[in-house]
């Protein structure tokens, strides 16, 4: 127990000593949690690792940040750019596969389901790194913002139903098509059902709130509450943990609207209450998540010397790049620079492509070069992108003020 603490101890201490310092450098404060957790984890130091403890309240610091994104979320924007969302999600996730499985299959002679488990690896998008940048950069609710939302969404749950056909396929040689099949369906009702649901619950805790509560706190514990509760459902529903949540904050926005029943919507003062209360709590536990995403990368287990893996690396990393930003660019009657910011938004691959990356080691479909390799490319494409999107949005601004 005392060693759990210490290291909560150094996650909390060091995120919010390295996030103030890049502030003051004007680099976005994510960049700071996540190079705490490459310091103070095997990287570096060596101080700290990572335990099933630690996994689990940074899975609930990436639940309530989803919860605050969806509680922002303005729906109908959010409705209105879904095409374009589509169109970013589904070409960002097939060309960085496709292109990473041709290459290392065909280029590389590397066995079948390595080079699958690769190309599965550029898919991701790390929703967490990419939303808070945005906000770190003021920059959440822009038409550009809410396009990258709907896409990252959609490209969370692509990257864990391909999650579930690659491991499958891993295990048995086969890919089990009724299982898919029905993941996709399960998903396709949440996301039609707990919306409502958690609108009519929303409505219950307003009432409960202004009409019999008598302790304080009531708000924090009941709305944590929900969010479990749809997180677990997103869960038992084959979706990430993280969609559930969203469903939550979206359900619970003042810019949530049921074409059937306005009965529903919120009091946007009782929202407002509601999101002062909740932001302490998720301002403790996301900085955990991101600390927990640089703790994850272990810099020393990447092979330098090897000129295969330098080869191997720059190929996946422009196909990874190119893949993302070539979605964003399929949009029509858009600006060239919205475009860039888009695709550029959407390169992060973070913790979910360390998760793609630990599974293909610990089903030893990954060598140690390959998982090398892997990680390098999940490294730069997670560290690099939030530089070149505050200098894009920058670009923006001074355009807008001639």
């Amino acid at each position: 127990m005392h060693e759990f603490i210490l290291a909560l101890l150094l996650i909390l201490v060091s995120a919010r000593v390295f996030a103030e310092i890049f502030s003051y450098l004007k680099i976005p404060p994510v960049l700071g949690e996540v190079f705490a957790g490459i310091l103070i984890g095997p990287s570096v130091l060596g101080i700290v690792e990572v335990n099933e403890i630690i996994k689990i309240l940074a899975e609930i610091g990436i639940i309530l940040l989803l919860f605050e994104v969806g509680l922002e979320t303005d729906l109908k924007k959010l409705q209105k750019e879904g095409s374009k969302s589509v169109i970013v999600a589904i070409f960002g996730a097939v060309v960085p596969f496709a292109g990473g499985f041709v290459i290392s299959y065909y280029m590389f002679n590397l066995p079948l389901v390595t080079s699958l488990f690769i190309g599965g690896t550029l898919t991701a998008t790390s929703i967490g790194i990419t939303i808070r940048v945005l906000k770190d950069l003021g920059k959440e609710k822009t038409t550009a913002s809410q396009i990258v939302v709907g896409a990252a969404v959609l490209d969370d749950i692509i990257g864990v139903i391909l999650l579930v056909i690659l491991a499958d396929f891993a295990l048995t040689g086969q890919v089990n098509l009724e299982n898919t099949i029905r993941i996709i369906l399960l998903v396709a009702f949440f996301f039609a059902t707990a919306p409502v649901l958690a609108a009519g619950m929303s409505k219950f805790i307003h009432m409960y709130d202004l009409r019999y509560r008598r302790l304080p706190g009531f708000i924090p514990t009941i709305i944590v509450s929900l969010i479990l509760f749809f997180a677990y459902v997103a869960h038992l529903f084959g979706a990430p943990e993280i969609i559930g949540a969203f469903a939550a904050g979206i359900a619970l926005s003042k810019r949530f609207f049921l074409p059937f029943g306005i009965a529903f919507k919120s009091d946007p003062h009782f929202i407002e209450k509601l999101e002062s209360q909740m932001k302490p709590l998720i301002y403790l536990f996301t900085p955990i998540f991101f600390v927990t995403v640089g703790l994850s990368m272990n810099l020393k287990e990447i092979d330098y010397s090897s000129p295969t893996f330098w080869l191997l690396a720059a190929i996946l990393l422009i196909v990874a790049v190119i893949g993302k930003i070539g979605g964003a660019y399929m949009i029509r009657n858009m600006d060239g620079l919205k475009k860039l910011i888009i695709g550029t938004s959407m390169v992060p691959r973070g913790e979910v492509g360390l998760i793609f990356a630990e599974l293909g080691r610990t089903a030893k479909v990954f060598t140690n070069e390959i998982y090398s390799v892997v990680v390098f490319v999940v490294v730069l494409t997670t560290l690099v992108p939030p530089f070149i999107m505050k200098y894009l949005f920058k670009i923006e601004e001074e355009r807008l003020k001639k």
